[in-house]
């Protein structure tokens, strides 16, 4: 007997946890059961690690933050040209670069800058512990949407760079351009709704609040 076609996801999300949840059935129904020594789940801060928690909860696998910092335009710090993450990992958006006229002194200057933030909350979230390595394991990396992809890219491929065995990307909302662009940075990408007109992340939740570096660390210590 075929396995019934899964549950649509109901939108608007009532804040990031409800997204989190139906993310984790989500998971579960492709995945099937996982060994929690050979999987682990990263949530990108501050608010994918919310999701991440839940989607971690309904597996039973171990949590971590993976900490990535988006490289906003100098006068314009919303739209990404591009993203940071652990380990060295720049990277570029070069089509908004280039239409935006931005030097090569202005990018080196936001990544200076947000590379300070990064550490800042590498050290913030897990203090002198290690992170979790997700060398030889399933790495399911969570955020709690897509815009330009950016920062999910920078991500991906930092988290590629310590040979993950499988590498999964798993959101509740994206646009479908934004999508389709980061399929080549993971073996599977996992998208509970990719709604017309897209607009902003925000828009399909209820409840967006911004997520404090104490509630991320409650989650990571819970």
């Amino acid at each position: 007997m075929a396995a019934p076609p899964p549950r649509p996801a109901r939108l608007p999300f009532a804040d990031r946890a409800d997204a989190g949840r139906q993310l984790g059935e989500r998971l579960a129904t492709l995945l099937g059961p996982m060994d929690p020594d050979a999987a682990v789940v990263l949530g990108l801060p501050r608010g994918g690690v919310v999701v991440a928690a839940e989607v971690a909860r309904r597996l039973g696998l171990p949590l971590d933050a993976f900490v990535v910092r988006k490289l906003g335009l100098p006068w314009h710090p919303e739209l990404a040209m591009g993203a940071i993450a652990s380990g060295g990992v720049v990277v570029r958006n070069e089509p908004v670069i280039v239409r935006a006229r931005v030097g090569p002194d202005d990018v080196a200057e936001v990544v200076a800058t947000e590379r300070v933030e990064l550490e800042r909350r590498e050290r913030a979230y897990r203090g002198d512990g290690p992170p979790l390595s997700p060398a030889g394991r399933v790495a399911l990396v969570v955020d709690d949407g897509l815009a330009t992809g950016a920062t999910a890219r920078a991500a991906l491929r930092a988290v590629r760079a310590q040979g993950p065995s499988r590498l999964v990307l798993a959101v509740p909302v994206a646009p479908r351009d934004a999508a389709d662009t980061l399929g080549a940075d993971c073996d599977e990408l996992v998208c509970l709704a990719q709604p017309r007109p897209f607009g902003a992340v925000g828009r399909h939740y209820r409840d967006f609040a911004a997520t404090t570096d104490d509630e991320v660390r409650a989650l990571l210590a819970r």
